[in-house]
């Protein structure tokens, strides 16, 4: 009897001090992973940077070296005419670090002045190049000095892809005007536009300011197609894209 006495008295007391899972104080449960997503994301101050004109031996790879310093990712948008065994190295350097490759034409010509067939034949060959080389297909399409047209658009199954640049291709502006220029307009939801081609020193030493800066500002760097994910962005026919968030088909900045 006494036996059967004490557990109850001992039930009773446990009964009493224990906290119920209801109570205001108890602490918040631990998300799962699946729980635990940024549903901020669209929110954060997203950029993108993006490369033009490779690849190369010369500069594409010091171009890798900062992405790879800083442990951010970048887009290049490379000429299928510059694509051999030895240049395809630096975008396989590329896609290993989180970097994507995308089209940039065949040739780097005006393509409003070929035809239909000849430009998409500019589409077609250079993403020949990058499937065989990196075993993906470029989704994006950045037009050879942004020289474009609707029956371009209509004609070709990419998403066409614009910029914010700083004028890097023009050899007299120092690396400070290219950082200056660019640092004055980047706004969330940007594509950066600079160029990786040979010869090219002065974005390389640009990109060791312009990467600091960004992150001190806030801003997180991520692919062109990240980009457009991370936004929560479907992008456009007919657009092509310096930010991902315009509401216009073309935005000049």
């Amino acid at each position: 009897m006494f036996k059967i006495i004490f557990v109850f008295i001992s039930l009773l007391f446990a009964s009493c001090t224990a906290t119920p899972s209801t109570d205001q104080n108890s602490p918040a449960p631990v998300p799962t992973p699946e729980e635990n997503t940024d549903k901020n994301a669209t929110a954060s101050m997203l950029v993108a940077l993006s490369f033009d004109d490779g690849p190369n031996n010369t500069i594409t790879p010091k171009m890798l070296d900062i992405l790879e310093e800083h442990g951010v990712p970048a887009s290049f948008f490379v000429i299928g005419q510059y694509i051999n065994d030895s240049s395809a190295k630096q975008m396989q350097r590329a896609v290993a670090l989180g970097c994507e490759i995308q089209n940039h034409s065949y040739t780097h010509t005006y393509m409003t002045q070929l035809s239909t067939e000849s430009f998409k034949d500019e589409i077609e060959r250079t993403d020949d190049l990058v499937e065989k080389y990196v075993s993906t297909r470029p989704a994006y399409f950045r037009p050879p000095y942004i020289n474009h047209n609707p029956s371009m658009h209509a004609a070709i199954d990419h998403t066409f892809i614009s910029g914010v640049g700083c004028q890097d291709w023009e050899a007299n502006r120092t690396a400070q005007m290219r950082y200056d220029d660019l640092m004055a307009k980047v706004q969330d939801g940007d594509i950066i536009l600079l160029h990786d081609f040979e010869g090219n020193v002065n974005t390389v030493e640009a990109l060791k300011m312009i990467i600091p800066e960004l992150k001190k500002r806030g801003f997180t760097m991520v692919t062109v197609s990240e980009l457009f994910k991370r936004k929560g962005v479907t992008p456009k026919d007919g657009y092509i894209y310096t930010n991902v968030l315009q509401e216009t088909p073309y935005q000049n900045r």
